[in-house]
């Protein structure tokens, strides 16, 4: 079974996870990259790199699905497949680059909680019944993590490279996953990853934002487990 490296969202960690790492980890090795170590994506990626298998397939979500693609642009022969979710291939928009100084500041004189709460987790999820839990486990998460990870993260979207190119170039098999109401990373940024990847699935979730590893469990592990079965041949 080929080896699986999952790439965790901004503030997240292997917990975002937790459904799909139940699912597969007993018959196939999963490792969880941690990417709060550095603020570029250039060496983010090259720090995953360094950690992984030679050979594996690559799911990231959100963040991670952008140090994901830079990770398939600096090493296109290691990665057997490529799952791209709620994520976004284009350079960090000017007016949201911004945006990112005075959360920095904030964080920086120890607002991490509040910049979390207020700024970030309300665009995080749809509408429903888990809504206050997962909300609660981001709020764990980035606790954990820590305010030195959320202003690596900052600064390394902020410079990050558009990966358009990068996509363009992608043969391996690749699905392109979103949750129907993400508002961070619409279904329309999904459709142009999916036409820029020739071959590529794309699935989008009912009933989920953000985050739809944790929004609907079963309908994403099952769309990893397809992408996954395509790749071991």
């Amino acid at each position: 079974m080929t080896p699986l490296v999952l790439l965790p969202g901004m503030m997240c960690d292997a917990r975002l996870f937790a459904p799909q790492i139940a699912a597969f980890s007993a018959g196939r090795a999963v490792q969880v990259a941690p990417i709060g170590g550095a603020d570029t994506i250039a060496a983010l990626a090259q720090d995953v790199l360094a950690h992984a298998p030679p050979h594996f397939a690559l799911a990231g979500l959100s963040m991670g699905g952008i140090v994901a693609m830079e990770v398939i642009r600096q090493a296109p022969d290691r990665v057997l497949g490529l799952a791209l979710l709620d994520t976004n291939p284009k350079a960090e928009n000017a007016a949201v680059a911004a945006q990112r100084d005075p959360q920095i500041a904030s964080v920086q004189a120890g607002r991490l909680a509040s910049v979390m709460r207020e700024e970030m987790k309300p665009n995080y999820l749809t509408d429903g019944p888990r809504r206050a839990d997962i909300l609660d486990l981001c709020m764990a998460m980035a606790h954990s993590l820590g305010a030195q990870v959320f202003i690596n993260q900052s600064r390394a979207l902020q410079s990050r490279p558009d990966q358009q190119d990068t996509l363009h170039g992608v043969t391996c098999p690749t699905l392109i996953l979103c949750g129907r109401d993400d508002a961070l990373c619409p279904v329309a940024r999904h459709d142009l990853m999916h036409g820029l990847v020739v071959g590529s699935t794309l699935q989008v979730i009912e009933n989920a934002g953000h985050l739809p590893t944790l929004e609907q469990p079963e309908q994403t592990t099952a769309a990893l487990a397809h992408w996954l079965e395509r790749i071991d041949g």
